[in-house]
């Protein structure tokens, strides 16, 4: 039952949680904990949200967004889709590159060792996703999330961070000054962005449907998003013991060097395995899901200009496979630029998803002729969809008038 729920999980944390709250951690410190927290709460109500429509119409929400809003919505989110794959894929390429370093350093530039690990993983990726299955695919990411299970959150206790500084940071929400931007970048990396509607596919493998499907959304979802904001926690914390701005693929090297100090050689190789272990199953499960939403795109504009039904298995269609092998392809020149500037451009971009989603939830969701009494939104749901809409239009306001003034 937890499958969907440990996917969310094994996707959403890698690229994003690990090194963007790790280098946030480090250039703020523990002030933006709760900004973990928070977006994988904000991320637990948008999915269900994005399940609930599912549940009730039997139909995808990119699906619902051409029926329901109107054909300019798939353009719009088509160009979204293309940029946000280019900066997704560049950042989990640099995140796999400075993680297959970490362990095994394939020649004396780090840098250059960096550029081959990320292709490597790249094409491993792609003929795992080609030949596995989804089944296959649910096992690997089970095993890399017991990896990551048990080395990150032991890692962050055992480096013996200021408890009653980081409760504070936890429970007291605040906005560092002048760094709004890794608040941003936490918020819309935790969890995975544009991912969120890869949810809906998985949950159509297992076949569910109606209340009693809705019901175990609810139950994995809790489940996949717990894990992340421990994950993203223990990351900021893990982050804030080194000075790492501008260290470029030795990121996870100086983490584990700082680990080793406390744990010794065998902390630094099982830190790094589940580093590794991260990284790698948030690339393979974008690699799987994402060509799912280009080929639903592709099926619905068939079905507009020729009348054709949508086909039941999208993993089988050439748009997917097509876009599978572009993903894994194009993004590689990106392994040249800096690990910090792929994560900062992947989070932010990805963050501009959420109160997208967010609006198109309280359109649709609220409509009873659409998805029914039962299924409509609950009162709390639509507050935290309207506060979700608010906080980032703030942020938004903030950053803007920073830059100007």
């Amino acid at each position: 039952m937890l499958g969907p729920g440990i996917l969310v999980a094994a996707t959403g944390i890698g690229a994003g949680d690990l090194l963007t709250a790790s280098l946030g951690g480090s250039v703020v410190g523990l002030s933006i904990l709760w900004a973990a927290g928070v977006g994988a709460m904000l991320k637990w109500f948008l999915n269900e949200g994005v399940a609930r429509w599912q549940m009730a119409t039997g139909t995808t929400l990119l699906e619902g967004w051409v029926d329901k809003l109107g054909r300019w919505i798939r353009w719009v989110f088509l160009i979204y889709l293309l940029l946000w794959s280019l900066f997704t894929g560049g950042a989990l390429l640099n995140a796999c590159g400075v993680a297959g370093t970490g362990i095994f350093q394939l020649t004396s530039d780090l840098k250059t060792s960096k550029i081959i690990w990320g292709i490597v993983h790249s094409l491993l990726g792609l003929g795992l996703v080609l030949a596995g299955g989804y089944k296959l695919f649910e096992k690997l990411m089970s095993v890399c999330i017991g990896f990551m299970c048990v080395t990150v959150i032991s890692a962050a206790v055992l480096v013996r961070p200021n408890w009653s500084e980081v409760l504070s940071g936890l429970l007291t929400p605040s906005l560092p000054a002048h760094n709004t931007t890794w608040v941003l970048g936490i918020l819309g990396g935790v969890g995975g962005t544009a991912t969120l509607l890869s949810y809906g596919y998985w949950i159509r493998e297992k076949g569910r449907a109606g209340v009693e499907g809705i019901r175990m959304c609810r139950i994995d979802l809790a489940f996949g998003y717990a894990m992340t904001a421990l994950f993203g926690i223990s990351m900021i914390i893990i982050g804030s013991t080194v000075s790492l701005s501008g260290k470029g693929p030795t990121v996870a090297i100086t983490l584990a060097d700082r680990l080793a100090e406390t744990l010794g050689p065998m902390g630094r190789w099982v830190f790094l395995l589940g580093f590794w272990g991260a990284v790698f199953s948030s690339l393979l499960g974008v690699w799987q899901s994402v060509p799912y939403l280009f080929a639903d795109f592709l099926s619905l504009q068939r079905r507009q200009s020729a009348n054709r039904e949508v086909p039941d298995d999208l993993a089988a269609t050439i748009g997917y496979r097509g876009y599978l092998f572009a993903l894994a392809i194009i993004p590689i020149p990106l392994l040249w630029g800096s690990v910090e500037w792929a994560q900062k451009s992947y989070a932010v971009l990805g963050s501009l998803f959420m109160p997208l989603l967010a609006l198109t939830l309280l359109l649709m969701n609220n409509r009873t002729a659409w998805v029914g009494r039962e299924f409509r939104n609950g009162w709390l749901t639509n507050l935290v969809l309207v506060a979700t809409l608010v906080f980032f239009a703030y942020i938004a306001g903030d950053t803007v008038y920073a830059k100007l003034f």
